[in-house]
């Protein structure tokens, strides 16, 4: 290649292609969608705080200032889609416009915009936000439980699909009302409710807690322990840290919580009477465990759409192959990494396949960063970008390999929290690993094929064949100490016949 003909970039400008329009009880959203189907990227999200169903438990009705703040909004959205060019919107509206007397006209006024929105009955509510979790939680199995401003759905979620939907009018907007005859009888108004989801009890599994109101009360636990990470998807609470967390926010002074990161004055007002809800579903649900999904309605209509062997891609790798691409990492390449190391380092060990090829594709990715600038970027790509099909064990795991891949093995002290010492062992061994296939050469298919890695013994032995020779230099033997170090075995490196390399 000459310097007057440089080689052109292939790669594609990211464009957004699909929209959901969510008019919720509490807030009008629009969300608009781009990158791979399976693991849709959030191009552009925003919403007008409207309150639609501020008055239902009161008047019955929507009130006239909240319905013209709703269609200022969706006026907005709407040309906004126009000029993007996004063709492909789903319209969806839900327990405000469902329930309230003048519902009916309020749609009517939302049509006059040119969209197309769709009152969803409550089941068919709690169907598609359960959707939503499947997506997120590949086997998920369990209860999920929606909660909205003017409705809280209860389905159960098992082998990719679910059963048993019920909305009941249990939304944040309506809480407070309910809360005013005391703490007994609002009890006892939850626990009527309920009784419409006995099933629930019955079907076991995780309580998945769906809406900004449940991520707040997330985040609200995650600050007061310090958790080292902030994004609450997947976060996990026992019932008893649960009902410790509701406790304490039952009581508390919304002002207050507003003061913490993550909750914002609309979620904080909410909360108290959430979480108060809350206590009492703990006690009638009895879950194993509550597990925040940041997927819900909105997701779940998309995934809906998906064939069956779209539902099928594992969510993380579509995702994270899709964000490496572009950053210089292919799939093909890390697979070959995997295969080059896995007799050295995995000791046939096969349970997290999936969380070290994400972690070697982001190790692909993050060697293209300026060196001062990987650790940072390393660390919020684990544990701040938003992946699904993904527990915080694995993000600790991808976390902690990408540190070793920049040359920091030692276990995170933080990162105990989420995964065992054993785990981030491992995952700092196929850092290191990622560290030696790139100094093998740059980590190129020929050097990789050149070479092989083994245990033979207590000892890590790198062969090269004759011809690469040349390959072993003193930089490469460091990182093959540094490897064999971290795993315990002796380390040598030798020229012969590549035996057993992969092809």
């Amino acid at each position: 290649m000459t310097a007057s003909s440089p080689k052109r970039s292939t790669a594609k400008i990211e464009v957004p292609d699909r929209a959901v329009i969510d008019i919720g009880s509490n807030t009008v959203r629009l969300v608009v969608y781009s990158g791979p189907r399976r693991a849709p990227n959030v191009w552009l999200n925003e919403k007008v705080t409207a309150r639609l169903g501020r008055d239902l438990a009161e008047t019955g009705s929507i009130p006239e200032e909240a319905s013209e703040m709703a269609l200022a909004g969706l006026t907005r959205f709407a040309a906004i889609l126009r000029d993007l060019g996004v063709e492909d919107v789903a319209t969806v509206a839900t327990a405000a416009a469902r329930d309230a007397a003048n519902g009916p006209q309020f749609i009517e006024a939302v049509r006059a915009l040119r969209l197309e929105p769709r009152v969803l009955a409550g089941e068919e509510e709690a169907k598609t936000s359960a959707m939503g979790v499947i997506g997120a939680f590949p086997g998920a199995a369990g209860v999920v439980a929606d909660l909205g401003g003017g409705s809280l759905e209860l389905v159960a979620v098992e082998n990719g699909d679910c059963h048993d939907g019920v909305s009941l009018p249990l939304g944040t907007l309506r809480l407070p009302a309910l809360r005013e005859g005391g703490s007994e009888a609002f009890r006892k108004a939850v626990k009527k409710h309920l009784r419409l989801a006995s099933w629930a009890k019955k079907q076991g599994g995780p309580l998945y807690l769906v809406g900004g109101t449940w991520r707040a009360l997330a985040n609200y636990a995650m600050h007061k322990a310090d958790y080292p990470m902030q994004d609450p998807q997947a976060f996990t609470f026992t019932p008893k840290e649960a009902a410790q967390v509701a406790k304490k926010l039952a009581k508390a002074d919304p002002d207050a919580l507003s003061s913490i990161s993550d909750i914002s004055s609309n979620r904080a007002s909410g909360l108290p009477d959430a979480a108060a809800m809350l206590q009492v579903m703990l006690d009638e649900l009895k879950p194993a465990e509550l597990v925040i999904s940041a997927w819900g309605l909105r997701e779940g209509l998309l995934f809906s759409r998906l064939s069956e062997p779209a539902r099928e891609q594992d969510p993380l790798l579509s995702a994270v192959t899709h964000f490496t691409a572009p950053r210089g990492a292919d799939i093909t390449s890390a697979t070959l990494e995997m295969a080059w190391t896995a007799d050295a380092i995995d000791e046939r060990n096969r349970g997290s396949e999936r969380i070290r090829l994400a972690a070697t594709l982001l190790a692909g990715a993050t060697a293209r960063i300026e060196p001062n600038m990987r650790i940072g970027h390393a660390t919020d790509w684990a544990l701040e970008k938003r992946w699904v099909g993904l527990d915080h064990t694995g993000r600790a795991m991808i976390a902690q390999s990408l540190q070793a891949s920049c040359g920091q093995p030692k276990i995170e002290e933080s990162y105990l929290r989420m995964a065992s010492e054993q785990q981030l062992q491992r995952a700092s061994a196929w850092g290191l690993a990622n560290r030696l296939c790139r100094k093998i050469g740059a980590g190129t298919r020929i050097s990789l094929l050149g070479s092989s890695l083994r245990r033979e013994g207590n000892t890590l032995v790198l062969r090269f064949d004759e011809s690469r020779a040349h390959m072993m230099v003193d930089a490469v033997g460091s990182e093959l100490a540094n490897l064999a170090e971290w795993i315990g075995l002796k380390h040598e490196m030798k020229v012969g016949e590549v035996n057993g390399a992969a092809h």
